[in-house]
C-alpha cells in the first residue's frame, strides 16, 4: 500500500513548523514534500542584524534538509494549485516548470511586500523580506557613507548619509535602530566633511511607534530611538518619491539616496486564484485550519485566515509567533486526517513580544511584563536563540565578536539594486539576469550603470 503525500508550500515559520512536527508524528508512515524557493528556513526577526553587520547571513538560515528529517526538498516557486486534481504547478529556480499531486496540501504561502498607490515608491525604494534585500541594504549603506566621506559639496553629503525608514512596526522600528548605530560606527572608520552625521528618519501615519504593542513598550522604543538620533516622525508619511529625495505628507522634502519600505506585508496572492473564500486577501479556515469544502486542504501563516478563539469574531494577527504556533496545529490536524492523533482546534495564549532597539537596548514584555533596557535586550536575545532552530552557537558567536571587534565595512556587491524590486512576490529570491522577470542583457547596468536611476536608491 502507497504511503499518503502531503505536499507543504512554503518553508516559513508556518511551513518549517508544519514539516518539523509532522514528520515526528508521522514516522516514515507519510510521505512529505517541501516546496520552497530555498533550500532554508529564514529567520526573518534577526534579518536587521545583518544588515547592519552584526551577524553573518548563514547564521539567520537554517538548512531545510539538514534540519528536517524523513521530508523531501522540492526547489520551486508555486504559480497554480488544481484544488479539483489535487496538484501543484511550480516553476523551479532554473525556470523549469513542474506539478507535484497530493492527498493533503498544506498552504503556508506567507506574506510579500505590500505597496501603496504612492508615485515613485515602486521605483526608488527597497523593502526588507528577505536574505537579499537585507544584503543589499548593508552594501547601499557602507556605500553611501563611503560617498558621503569623499563629497566636497555639503549638500550631496548630506542626502547621502540620510536614511528614510516607511513604517514604524518591528521591521521599520529595529531597521531604524540598527542602521542609526551601524553608521555611526561607519563614521568614525570614513569621518565626514563638514561636522555631518548620519540621520535616520523613521516615518509612519500611526500616532505612535509600534502601534501594535503596549503603549509601555512603545514609549520605551520610541524614547530609544530619539535619544540615539533618529528622526522620529509620527503621522507622517511619504507622498511622493525621487531620485533626489522624498516628498512627505507635510510638505517638505528631504534630500536622500535611501529609502527603505518597511509599511507592511499582505498575503501571498497566489492565494486569490483558488476560488475560495478570502479575508483581506487572507484564505479563510476553519479552527481547525481546514479550508471549508476542502477537507484535504490546509492553511496556516499569514496567508490564512485563521478565527481566533479568544477574541470572537476577529482572526489572529499576522506574526511570525502565529505563524510558528499554527504549524504546529497544521500538523497534528493533518495527521488526524490520515488516521494518526486526533484533532485540535487553534488556541493561543499571548507570551508578550520583544523589539530588538539594538545595542544592549530592546523593549519586551515576556508574560505581560514590560521590560527596557539591558534586561530587556538579554531576554530579547535569549528569546531569539529559544526560538531558532539552528545555529544558535554561532550567532551566539557573532554577537561575542560584534561586541569586542569592530565591524567590517566593505561592499561585497553581490547584490544590485535591480534584483531587488520592490514589487516582487518572492522577496526571498534575488532576480539574477537571464531569469524570469528579469530586464533584458542590454537593460542591466554595467559596474557602475545605474538602471533607471535606482541603484544609488533604497
Amino acid at each position: 500500500m502507497s504511503r499518503p503525500r502531503i505536499l507543504i508550500v512554503g518553508a516559513g515559520f508556518a511551513g518549517y513548523q508544519t514539516a518539523r512536527t509532522l514528520s515526528r508524528l508521522t514516522r516514515g508512515r507519510a510521505e512529505i514534500i517541501l516546496l520552497n524557493p530555498t533550500d532554508y528556513f529564514l529567520y526573518l526577526p534577526l534579518l536587521p542584524q545583518v544588515a547592519a553587520g552584526i551577524l553573518d547571513p548563514r547564521r539567520v538560515t537554517v538548512s531545510l534538509t539538514g534540519s528536517l528529517r524523513h521530508v523531501r526538498l522540492a526547489l520551486g516557486e508555486a504559480d497554480g494549485i488544481d484544488l479539483d486534481a489535487r496538484t501543484v504547478h511550480y516553476t523551479d529556480p532554473e525556470g523549469q516548470g513542474g506539478t507535484l499531486g497530493y492527498d493533503r496540501l498544506v498552504l503556508a504561502v506567507g506574506s510579500v511586500n505590500k505597496l501603496l498607490p504612492i508615485p515613485g515608491v515602486s521605483e526608488h525604494a527597497h523593502g526588507f523580506r528577505g536574505l537579499p534585500e537585507a544584503l543589499y541594504l548593508r552594501d547601499h549603506v557602507v556605500r553611501q557613507i563611503e560617498l558621503a566621506a569623499a563629497a566636497e559639496d555639503p549638500k550631496n553629503c548630506s542626502a547621502r548619509c540620510t536614511f528614510v525608514v516607511v513604517g514604524a512596526g518591528y521591521t521599520g522600528t529595529e531597521v531604524a535602530a540598527q542602521g542609526q548605530l551601524f553608521t555611526d560606527e561607519l563614521v568614525r572608520q570614513h569621518p565626514l566633511r563638514h561636522g555631518m552625521r548620519p540621520r535616520w528618519m523613521l516615518l509612519d501615519i500611526a500616532p505612535r511607534v509600534l502601534p501594535e504593542m503596549d503603549e509601555r513598550l512603545s514609549r520605551t522604543a520610541d524614547r530609544v530611538l530619539r535619544r540615539r538620533g533618529v528622526d522620529v516622525r509620527m503621522g507622517t508619511s511619504v507622498k511622493e518619491a525621487t531620485h533626489e529625495g522624498v516628498l512627505l505628507t507635510d510638505g517638505e522634502f528631504v534630500d536622500t539616496r535611501s529609502l527603505v519600505w518597511c509599511v507592511g506585508v499582505r498575503p501571498d496572492p497566489i492565494v486569490e486564484g483558488l476560488g475560495r473564500p478570502l479575508e483581506r486577501g487572507r484564505l479563510l479556515v476553519d479552527p481547525y485550519l481546514q479550508v471549508p469544502g476542502q477537507p484535504e486542504v490546509f492553511a496556516c501563516g499569514d496567508a490564512a485566515a485563521v478565527p481566533d478563539l479568544e477574541k470572537p469574531g476577529q482572526y489572529t494577527p499576522m506574526t511570525a509567533q502565529h505563524a510558528w504556533r499554527h504549524g504546529k496545529v497544521a500538523a497534528h490536524n493533518v495527521a488526524a486526517s490520515l488516521g494518526m492523533g486526533s484533532r485540535r482546534v487553534y488556541r493561543h495564549r499571548d507570551l508578550g513580544f520583544v523589539v530588538d532597539l539594538a545595542g544592549v537596548q530592546a523593549a519586551a514584555n515576556p508574560l505581560g511584563v514590560p521590560l527596557s533596557g539591558p534586561l530587556a535586550g538579554a531576554v530579547t536575545r535569549g528569546y531569539h536563540l529559544a526560538a531558532m532552530p539552528g545555529n544558535r552557537i554561532r550567532v551566539v558567536a557573532d554577537w561575542l565578536l560584534d561586541a569586542v571587534l569592530p565591524r567590517q565595512s566593505v561592499q561585497l556587491g553581490l547584490v544590485r539594486s535591480w534584483s531587488v524590486p520592490l514589487e516582487s512576490a518572492s522577496p526571498e529570491l534575488a532576480r539574477v539576469p537571464g531569469g524570469p522577470d528579469t530586464p533584458s542583457r542590454s537593460t542591466l547596468p554595467g559596474e557602475q550603470g545605474r538602471p533607471h536611476g535606482t541603484e544609488e536608491t533604497t
